[in-house]
């Protein structure tokens, strides 16, 4: 891994659309411990505990990840863009198992795992679903949008709703958290400008305050502050860096904000401002293990993605990882 610190100040202690319709076909193994990589690739560091687990572990061949989320427990649960389905693997030993097998038509991008055990899922084509995070089983789907035109790409937690990005239109929507309530719609404005036949909104976490939303657009690679009661959007000011193109996955904890920049192999961390309106550069992370990792979340002192291989080939037999990296 290397770190990249481009200012003085103190470091702090998803993604491109389907590239066809012929993916979402792969067949994704079930059974328990179908991991593809062998044991003794993965590398070990010491944790807070005292003990080792692992830095790497593996997934099914051709599960084609691209979310992944981790609650209060070690554990990490990840999406397929095969066939939607899901696969938990416990952090402490690498180990994992398929949590629910998926189906024809249904992918799985970005996850966010709330307290109650829920696990919100963006589902691609204007869905997002609910899952029980202890057996899999869905628990709602949710009708975002028309099932064209639109790609549900990633999701946060703010308030009493779950926060959906779509890549293909300006709008966010926002799932009440639990098992039952209205969708609302937010129509993106103020600073924001949909651009066609590309990805546009793909990241979300709330601000600091828990007031307002940050969303990344990942082209032309722009951060931007959503107002969540009027869908305003102005645009964040970077410092020290000139866009963050490619911006996929966002982790922010306080004022920190972690942007993954998937086909640059890169994690860039920024400052915050106490409004949210400008992000300063203070460091990079790149770790010779990225292959294209899409989205990003925390356990303990490190931040752990998954390799989504977009620049390899999808097929069946393709090996992917998941990889952690200290911060």
């Amino acid at each position: 891994m290397t770190r990249s610190h481009p200012h003085s100040l103190p470091h702090p202690s998803r993604r491109a659309l389907l590239g066809g319709a012929a993916l979402t076909a792969f067949a994704v193994a079930t059974g328990a411990g179908t991991a593809n990589a062998a044991t003794d690739t993965k590398t070990a560091a010491t944790t807070a505990g005292g003990g080792t687990w692992p830095t790497e572990f593996p997934l099914p061949n051709g599960f084609l990840p691209e979310g992944i989320a981790i609650g209060r427990k070690p554990y990490a649960y990840m999406g397929s863009r095969a066939n939607g389905a899901l696969y938990r693997t416990d952090l402490r030993t690498g180990e994992g198992r398929i949590l629910f097998a998926g189906g024809t038509g249904l992918i799985a991008v970005g996850l966010k795992l709330d307290h109650d055990g829920l696990l919100y899922v963006a589902g691609n084509t204007g869905v997002a679903r609910t899952h029980d995070s202890r057996t899999g089983e869905v628990v709602a789907t949710h009708q975002l949008s028309e099932p064209t035109g639109h790609f549900i790409n990633d999701v946060t937690l703010l308030g009493d709703r779950a926060w959906f990005t779509d890549s293909r239109a300006a709008a966010l929507y926002g799932v009440p958290r639990g098992r039952a309530g209205t969708v609302r719609t937010l129509p993106l404005a103020g600073d924001w400008v949909q651009l066609p036949d590309v990805n546009n909104a793909n990241g979300i976490v709330g601000t600091p305050d828990g007031r307002a939303l940050i969303v990344v657009k990942s082209t032309p690679g722009e951060l931007y502050n959503v107002n969540l009661r009027t869908g305003h959007a102005t645009k964040i000011a970077l410092v020290g860096a000139a866009d963050v193109v490619n911006g996929d996955g966002l982790f922010r904890t306080g004022r920190t904000l972690y942007v993954v920049q998937n086909r640059l192999n890169l994690i860039s961390v920024f400052r915050l401002d106490s409004a949210a309106t400008t992000a300063t550069l203070t460091g990079t992370i790149t770790d010779p293990r990225f292959d294209v990792p899409t989205t990003a979340a925390r356990f303990g002192n490190r931040l752990y993605l998954v390799n989504a291989r977009f620049t390899s080939p999808q097929t069946p037999e393709t090996t992917f990882t998941g990889v952690a990296v200290p911060i």
